[in-house]
């Protein structure tokens, strides 16, 4: 399933997430240590736990089986986006507004290719992000990763 893919079927998928009582964050088609992975990436605002991800799970994999999107072996899993992972869509950026991230440049500003920031306001072409109590507007196109902060 390649991502074009993925994009025709993700309302179909968010759909039935949504009926289970949670809204999907994102899904993507992986291969790792040889096995192909259907992961789905699921959100609810007092959080996900294990049994929530089996009912999500057991929601989509009859309509898996019944869509048959995908032509070939693969294994189903849902989950939460761990803290680590990139904020790659709209919806993920708008849950982390006003929280600290860690910005990853495709090649270094004032000296710098990381920086952390609170996220402040983003639309199509740029982030607005605080940094040192000053507010910077940054160009999206210049900005190669953006995840949580985690502070220790």
């Amino acid at each position: 399933m390649n991502q074009e893919m993925l994009r025709t079927w993700k309302p179909r998928f968010a759909e039935v997430v949504e009926e289970a009582g949670f809204e999907l964050l994102d899904v993507e088609f992986v291969r790792e240590q040889g096995d192909s992975i259907l992961r789905f990436y699921i959100y609810h605002p007092n959080g996900i736990t294990v049994d929530d991800c089996e009912i999500v799970s057991k929601a989509l994999s009859p309509k898996l089986d019944e869509w048959d999107p995908i032509d070939q072996h693969y294994l189903l899993e849902v989950s939460s986006p761990d803290l680590s992972r990139p904020l790659t869509t709209d919806r993920q950026l708008e849950l982390n507004l006003g929280k600290e991230v860690e910005v990853g440049l495709y090649q270094k500003r004032d000296g710098n290719k990381q920086w952390v920031a609170t996220l402040v306001s983003f639309d199509d072409e740029t982030f607005t992000l605080e940094i040192n109590g000053q507010e910077q507007k940054w160009e999206r196109k210049d900005i190669a990763k953006v995840r949580p902060h985690i502070t220790f």
